[in-house]
């Protein structure tokens, strides 16, 4: 039998190849891509033939790529990211643009660097959508698979195929009730570790910075209570003898609900905005990161 002739190969079995790859499964494939699971089976099978490969085998409940099938979705990546990144318009009119933007982010930045974007968006580009997902410990993979456009966060990227830079930095602080015993009061390190504390923990396996360092210094806090995420930490908080620690920003996003002191285990941190060579020519992207990189130095500018 004669081998597929692999010019056939379009981009778009290459895409189903990369998201089969990323999710580790079919069914998420298909659903990532609104398809039928036999689309994507389709797709793949084509791929199989025309590679000489089984690209992906069963192991225990799931599945496994091949050695091949590693090789051809590094490269098939760069060729379907430059192809896309082609497509591009080389100019952007912000006031008649009509598109989505994905960010990925958490809480911090929702608090900090989402309201001016999007009071930014509205009056210079108002058919600009923005969509939010939460990056959570996914934001790495969320941008290879193409599920966002950016991500933000106190993340470090090093693998190729990825671009970044700094937008800015901040550090922790504890946040108590207004007539919490110990509001106002400089605590010691052994204070702030016996001090009762509701502990954010954000999901997945990711540590705050100053849970690394309160590790290091061989210390256990007092936690009589974990959230997953700081939004009504001041509902939690008043009324009660407890502290979180949370970055500045986020305290004084609170306002004059709680008050907020020095912790001892400050843990400074960087955040820091990611891409990829999908977006990296885009016009319109090139435009967006210029706006979170002015809005990231209007924060610099108050220092925390």
């Amino acid at each position: 039998m004669t081998p597929p002739d692999p010019m056939t190969v379009d981009f778009a079995a290459l895409k189903v190849l990369r998201l089969v790859h990323a999710h580790g499964s079919f069914t998420r494939a298909a659903e990532a891509l609104g398809v039928n699971q036999s689309t994507v089976s389709y797709a793949i099978d084509r791929l199989r033939k025309v590679f000489n490969d089984p690209l992906f085998v069963r192991q225990g409940s799931g599945i496994v790529a091949t050695d091949r099938c590693q090789e051809i979705v590094a490269a098939a990546g760069r060729m379907v990211d430059e192809f896309a990144a082609l497509t591009e318009p080389r100019h952007f009119d912000p006031a008649n643009a009509r598109a989505t933007i994905t960010l990925s982010c958490n809480f911090y930045e929702r608090v900090t660097m989402v309201p001016p974007l999007v009071r930014r968006l509205r009056e210079h580009a108002p058919g600009l959508k923005l969509d939010i997902i939460s990056s959570t410990v996914q934001g790495k993979e969320q941008l290879a698979r193409g599920e966002s456009d950016l991500l933000i966060g106190p993340v470090q990227i090093t693998e190729g195929g990825f671009y970044g830079r700094r937008l800015t930095g901040d550090h922790y602080v504890s946040v108590m009730a207004l007539d919490n015993p110990l509001a106002g009061k400089a605590l010691t390190a052994d204070e702030f570790a016996a001090a009762p504390h509701v502990v954010v923990t954000y999901g997945g396996n990711w540590q705050s910075r100053y849970l690394v360092e309160v590790a290091a210094a061989g210390m256990v806090l007092n936690s009589i209570m974990e959230v997953p995420s700081p939004a009504n930490l001041p509902d939690i908080l008043i009324g009660t003898d407890l502290i979180a620690t949370v970055p500045l920003r986020t305290a004084r996003a609170y306002g004059d609900q709680v008050v907020f002191g020095q912790c001892p285990f400050p843990a400074p941190f960087d955040i820091d905005l990611y891409w990829t060579s999908r977006t990296h020519h885009s016009a319109m992207h090139k435009w967006v990161r210029k706006i979170l990189g002015e809005i990231a130095d209007e924060l610099n500018q108050d220092r925390p």
